[in-house]
């Protein structure tokens, strides 16, 4: 935007003043009328329970998660011989899907169903017949 003195105007600066203004101008009436302003409020605001309830809680939430470890399963697992029986196995059905070469990997369509040169001829002639009729309907009305 262009000042009338020829220079620009700055316009964030202006809007930053105006705001600390507005803020400051808010305490002032706040100050007035014997109430504080929500922004000095939120500032330096103490948590809603003490330290110690916090603590009780904490304690309590780890005790929780402790008893939920001890109650789970000890998770399975494989001995190596038999990874190595189930690789083994795994490799073997890859040979025999690679030694049918590309056509097992292909998925092929169904083979698409065509008609008659007959069955064309038979069908045109009734749609003709039909037309026809559609016509012929046209002409008494």
């Amino acid at each position: 935007m262009l000042h009338s003195s020829g220079g620009y105007l700055d316009t964030k600066r202006m809007l930053g003043e105006v705001e600390a203004e507005i803020a400051k101008l808010q305490r002032v009436a706040d100050a007035l009328r014997g109430t504080e302003s929500k922004q000095s409020s939120n500032r330096g605001r103490g948590h809603g329970m003490s330290a110690a309830a916090r603590r009780k809680i904490g304690l309590a939430q780890k005790a929780r998660w402790a008893k939920q470890k001890q109650a789970q399963k000890p998770k399975r697992t494989m001995s190596v011989a038999v990874r190595r029986r189930m690789a083994a196995a795994q490799r073997a059905r890859w040979a025999k899907v690679k030694a049918k070469g590309n056509k097992g990997n292909v998925v092929t369509m169904p083979k698409k169903r065509t008609m008659s040169a007959a069955a064309r001829r038979k069908i045109a002639a009734a749609q003709r017949a039909r037309w026809a009729k559609v016509k012929a309907a046209k002409k008494t009305a």
